[in-house]
C-alpha cells in the first residue's frame, strides 16, 4: 500500500464532523482514502448525502499533518500501517460494517490465516478457567496447530491466553485499545516481546 492511501486513510479519522461512517462511505464510493481527496471538489456529485461543511473539512491541513506525525512514529517503531486495501488488512474485518479505516499492527503473523480463535474473559480469571484455557488451547495445537490466538493482552484469562498460547507455540495476536505506543499493563511486557 502506499505512503499516500496511508496518510489519507489516517487524515479521514481526523475530520472534524465525517465520523467513521462517513468516511467508510466515502472510501467505499471512490474506491480509495486517496481518491476521497482528490477528487474533494466534486464529492456532492459522487456521493449523494455529503454536505459542503464536509467537503470543506477535507482542506483541514492540520489532518494531514497529525497523520504524517503518526506514520513517522510507524516508520521509527516498526509498526505497519494497514489501510482497508492492503493484503495484509484483515479480509473478515473488511466485511464489517465498522472496519477501521487503519490498523496499526506489529508482528509477523498472518492476520488473514484461515482459522483465528479469539479468546477473551474475565479479568480475575479462576484456576479452574485458566486450566480449561491451557487445556484447550493444548488440545488444539494437536488438532489445529496453524490457528492464531488472539485476545486483549489484559489481566486474567486474556494474558493467560497468550502465554498458553506461546506455550503451544501458537502465533499470538493482542489487540490493544489504547494503540502501539505502550504497552498496558506493563507487568505483561515480557509476553509482548515474546509474542513479537
Amino acid at each position: 500500500m502506499t505512503q499516500d492511501e496511508q496518510i489519507c486513510s489516517l487524515a479521514l479519522t481526523r475530520i472534524p464532523g465525517l465520523g467513521l461512517t462517513g468516511a467508510l462511505k466515502l472510501v467505499s464510493n471512490l474506491g480509495s482514502a486517496t481518491r476521497v481527496f482528490e477528487h474533494r471538489k466534486e464529492l456532492s456529485q459522487l456521493v449523494p448525502g455529503v454536505s459542503e461543511k464536509i467537503i470543506t473539512a477535507l482542506n483541514n491541513s492540520e489532518a494531514f499533518r497529525r497523520a504524517e506525525q503518526e506514520l513517522t512514529f510507524c516508520e521509527k517503531n516498526h509498526i505497519r500501517c494497514l489501510t482497508l486495501n492492503d493484503e495484509g488488512y484483515p479480509s473478515r474485518l473488511r466485511e464489517c460494517d465498522d472496519a477501521p479505516l487503519a490498523l496499526f499492527y506489529r508482528g509477523n503473523a498472518d492476520l488473514n490465516t484461515l482459522h483465528i480463535i479469539n479468546i477473551v474473559g474475565t479479568r480475575h480469571a479462576t484456576p479452574y478457567g485458566q486450566d480449561i484455557c491451557t487445556r484447550f488451547l493444548a488440545d488444539l495445537s494437536v488438532l489445529c496447530p496453524n490457528t492464531l490466538i488472539v485476545s486483549g493482552l489484559a489481566y486474567g484469562i486474556d494474558i493467560h491466553a497468550h502465554r498458553a498460547a506461546l506455550q503451544n507455540h501458537f502465533k499470538t495476536i493482542g489487540v490493544l485499545a489504547h494503540g502501539l505506543d505502550r504497552i498496558y499493563p506493563a507487568e505483561h511486557r515480557k509476553t509482548a516481546v515474546s509474542m513479537l
